[in-house]
């Protein structure tokens, strides 16, 4: 009768059994949101892995593993990138090999107290390394990183405020190693137990001391900013059809008082130095309504060559010469890497035709009413550090403009969301994300929600009176630090593997017999 570790032998099957259980993950973010289950949901990805003949296999376990996730959690890039996303995913998920290689080598058999208790600091910080390389642009930027799970927990938020979305992957990840060592390893039961009792009690303390001791932004005002969601919009002529239906919206904000009205990414479709009839009747609804209109043009540039998208601030009196290009381009949405080399993408998917320019720097606008602005431009909210940059440049509301058009059947409208609650804890500022066609949200600044979604289905206008605040969160502060400590951790893991290897060397016992004498060799003179 065959076991299930005898099933297990199939290198097929265990790594099919690897890629599933590294798809686990994805139930924890939006739509499902059981934020909850991010805290056990790697315990059978560790369980398998752990259970490797070799470290060669756990690497392997690891990247099926990588290869799964990657896969749920980008689902929604099927209809665009067909089975390319499979070659992407299998690239990316070689990230997780090192990771894989070191859950056996600290979880691997029965493993000591020692070894059991380290592990709940260095398979966490693996983690973050991973999550680290793959948050590089050219990469695919950090879109699913385990902490962003935890998006409407208002403890994990505080946490956030300290150490940004790193410091809430590696409490996420030290839960899931404990857990695994409690299920599987009698032995190192009480450290295991101990592990997740210290863990509780760092969280609570930690965000004890975030909440009460540390400098933190206070709320001494409030703003009105209304965001314009058309809709989806489509045919050849939608552009024209959208800038109408914009215009049409935006006049219905007239005696709202608002300070600040905002378009969605690609909102307008034209050059506006192009096209000055269209500024014009943007600066009309500006001086109608009371308000700056921030917008977004996705079109060709006439004073450089390129088409960028750009962020552009219209008052009363036409443009105000505020401009913000995108800096960070999403691959093969906006532009595909090594064209030369993998621009066959576009004939299986929705890759981008054309390669959108990037900008330069990023820009903080001052719009009516003295209110600071910084923009970000769609999956720009997935970068703490730009948020970052922006807060500490001085801006009031961080401002997000999206689309999501293509992915409105999937998970991806609430994912790209519930990043700016997010960004709006890490740095204590109100987060606007305004799409064109929906999940369209605003958060206060301790990343609390503000009224209510608009959804995929919704072709209105909503105005949010958003509370302001000022100060500097310690993650603004300070940093990424929880990535350094990280990085520290691994050194030391590293020098360790290493002094472990020369020690072994030079014990290793010599050969007590003296190698045997070729043919060559004189009986005479040995060695000749």
């Amino acid at each position: 009768m065959k076991t299930f570790g005898d099933w297990l032998a199939s290198p097929w099957r265990r790594s099919l059994l690897a890629a599933l259980a590294g798809a686990l993950p994805v139930f924890a973010f939006p739509a499902p949101s059981l934020w909850w289950f991010a805290y056990v949901a790697l315990v059978p990805w560790i369980l398998l892995t752990r259970s490797a003949p070799t470290g060669r296999r756990a690497a392997y376990d690891g990247w099926c593993g990588g290869l799964g996730f990657m896969l749920a959690v980008h689902s929604w890039l099927v209809p665009s990138l067909s089975v390319f996303i499979v070659v992407i995913a299998g690239l990316l998920g070689v990230l997780w090999a090192p990771w894989g290689w070191l859950v056996r080598r600290f979880l691997g058999g029965v493993p000591s107290p020692r070894r059991g208790a380290a592990a709940l600091l260095v398979l966490p910080s693996g983690w973050l390394m991973v999550e680290l390389v793959r948050s590089w642009q050219g990469l695919g930027g950090p879109w699913g990183l385990l902490g962003s799970t935890q998006w409407q927990v208002g403890p994990a938020l505080r946490l956030a405020s300290v150490g940004g979305v790193w410091l809430l992957s590696f409490l996420v990840v030290a839960v899931n190693v404990a857990v695994a060592v409690l299920v599987s390893v009698r032995e190192v039961r009480v450290p295991a137990v101990a592990g997740l009792v210290a863990t509780a009690a760092a969280t609570s303390a930690a965000t004890s001391a975030a909440w009460v001791w540390s400098p933190r932004p206070d709320v001494d005002g409030s703003v009105r900013i209304a965001v314009v969601q058309p809709g989806v919009i489509a045919g050849d002529d939608s552009g024209v059809r959208r800038f109408d239906r914009e215009e049409q919206l935006t006049r219905r904000l007239a005696g709202r008082h608002v300070d600040l009205i905002a378009w969605g990414e690609s909102s307008v479709g034209f050059d506006l130095a192009k096209r000055p009839d269209l500024a014009r009747r943007i600066a009309a609804l500006s001086k109608e309504t009371g308000a700056d209109i921030l917008v977004n043009v996705d079109a060709e540039r006439s004073d450089k060559p390129g088409i960028y998208k750009s962020s552009i601030l219209v008052g009363p009196k036409g443009l105000t010469g505020d401009r913000y290009d995108k800096m960070r381009l999403v691959p093969f949405g906006e532009y595909i890497p090594f064209r030369s080399l993998l621009g066959w993408a576009t004939s299986v998917g929705k890759a981008a035709g054309v390669d959108r320019r990037h900008g330069t720097e990023q820009v903080v606008m001052s719009v009516g009413h003295g209110l600071r602005v910084g923009p970000l431009i769609c999956f720009e909210t997935a970068f703490p550090d730009m948020s970052r940059h922006l807060a500490q440049d001085g801006a009031d509301v961080l401002l997000a403009q999206s689309s999501t058009s293509s992915f409105q059947n999937s998970w991806a409208p609430e994912q790209h969301a519930t990043l700016a609650a997010l960004r709006a804890a890490e740095t204590g500022r109100p987060v606007v994300h305004a799409t064109l066609t929906g999940v369209s949200a605003v958060y206060g600044p301790s990343g609390e929600r503000i009224g209510s979604w608009l959804g995929t289905g919704a072709s209105t206008t909503r105005v949010y009176d958003a509370p302001l605040a000022h100060g500097i969160t310690p993650y603004v502060r300070y940093g990424d630090w929880p990535v350094q400590g990280s990085l520290l951790i691994l050194a030391l893991v590293c020098a360790g593997e290493g002094m472990r290897a020369f020690r072994l060397r030079r014990t290793a016992p010599r050969p007590l017999v003296p190698p045997a004498r070729t043919v060559h060799e004189s009986p005479a003179r040995p060695g000749r």
